[in-house]
């Protein structure tokens, strides 16, 4: 909880009619804020772009694949 207290805080706008759904989605949960809640939410999809970035673009499979299409037309 005092790494939160060091964080520095901004403020972004959303609809209202968001902010009651999200306030009414997170009665009797852990989450004690809608802020609390949207930061988790915008944590976890940031992490899973940062994560998609780094995946190798093709699996070993069609890394095969493409190498043996490569030898059949004589590239390799």
């Amino acid at each position: 909880m005092e790494d939160e207290k060091r964080i520095k805080y901004t403020t972004v706008s959303i609809p209202i009619t968001l902010y009651n759904r999200i306030k009414k989605l997170i009665e009797n949960t852990g989450f004690t804020s809608v802020s609390q809640y949207v930061t988790y939410v915008l944590r976890e999809v940031v992490a899973a772009h940062e994560e998609e970035k780094y995946e190798e673009p093709f699996t070993e499979e069609d890394k095969q694949k493409i190498i043996e299409k490569l030898r059949r037309l004589g590239y390799i």
